[in-house]
């Protein structure tokens, strides 16, 4: 994470009927606008994909993911170069990423409006939203062989508490993770944004040539939404946990792509909502 995604503020502490001057440290969210560029080099073509609010710092990478995860690219090959766009501006902030394909790839624009499939309000049902998925997705049919001890899963949170550098400093920060089945730690992303956190951590990996991410367990600070299984599924990612609830769509969606969707991590306890077979839990933690 870069050095600018936290901001010192002074604040006023209230305790019962006392009051002191602090300083507080805040996330920095900050726009940034996504653009595509694609097409011969002598006739290219500039698209505005998306404009998101994030936190600033591995921008490269969310842009990367995104794009990966909406299905508008389908492999790192197809990028040319990512680079960010000068704009003027009394802040002289860096905004705007560029992200050029290889001139001989066609990205998939017919879905490039940000709310086209990942959200609860977007006007279509929750099954149409499944369906969409399956259409752009590279990895549909997951190996059955991604085993992982509870054990295991219950020391995560603690792991990933330890690495969410920015969250101690600010409190406000969502974080995903990525971890190997023994429970090592590969990754982890902060962001205001869940989905931009999961973005960054799928174009991470995109970079490191890992997809698709079959042997790995996500972690996601917060609730898992439709939105993050999407993204999820997209990269092959068979099992997720999340320290919050679950949603009903994001439970339908990790059943239809045989995903297993763990909610409650927290305490030594969780909870899970499909594909509990590659859970292992001792014969004696089974109350059933």
């Amino acid at each position: 994470m870069a050095a600018n995604s936290i901001t010192h503020l002074s604040i006023t502490k209230v305790n019962h009927a006392a009051s002191t001057e602090a300083l507080d440290a805040l996330a920095i969210e900050e726009p940034l606008e996504i653009r595509l560029g694609f097409g011969p080099k002598n006739n290219p073509q500039v698209q505005n994909v998306s404009v998101t609010m994030r936190t600033p710092g591995n921008d490269a990478e969310l842009a990367l993911g995104f794009l990966f995860t909406e299905g508008i690219i389908t492999q790192q090959k197809d990028v040319a170069k990512i680079e960010h766009s000068f704009i003027a501006c009394a802040e002289n902030k860096e905004n705007t990423i560029q992200v050029s394909l290889d001139e001989d790839t066609i990205p998939n624009l017919r879905n490039s409006e940000r709310n086209f499939y990942t959200t609860s309000s977007c006007g279509v049902c929750g099954k149409g939203s499944i369906n969409a998925i399956r259409t752009v997705s590279v990895y549909q049919d997951q190996q059955d062989d991604n085993f992982i001890n509870a054990a295991i899963l219950h020391d995560l949170p603690a792991i990933l508490s330890k690495h969410q550098e920015v969250f101690a400093d600010t409190g406000g920060l969502h974080a995903s993770a990525l971890f190997m089945p023994n429970g090592e730690l590969l990754l982890v992303r902060e962001d205001v944004g869940r989905h931009n956190a999961l973005d960054k951590l799928i174009g991470a990996a995109i970079n490191n040539n890992w997809l698709p991410l079959t042997k790995n367990i996500l972690l996601l600070s917060g609730r898992a939404s439709f939105e993050l299984v999407q993204k999820a599924a997209m990269a092959g990612i068979t099992v997720i946990a999340a320290v919050g609830a679950p949603s009903s769509l994001a439970v339908e969606l990790a059943n239809e792509f045989n995903i297993t969707l763990i909610g409650f991590l927290r305490n030594e306890r969780f909870n899970i909502y499909t594909a509990a077979h590659r859970i292992l839990i001792p014969d004696y933690e089974n109350t059933h």
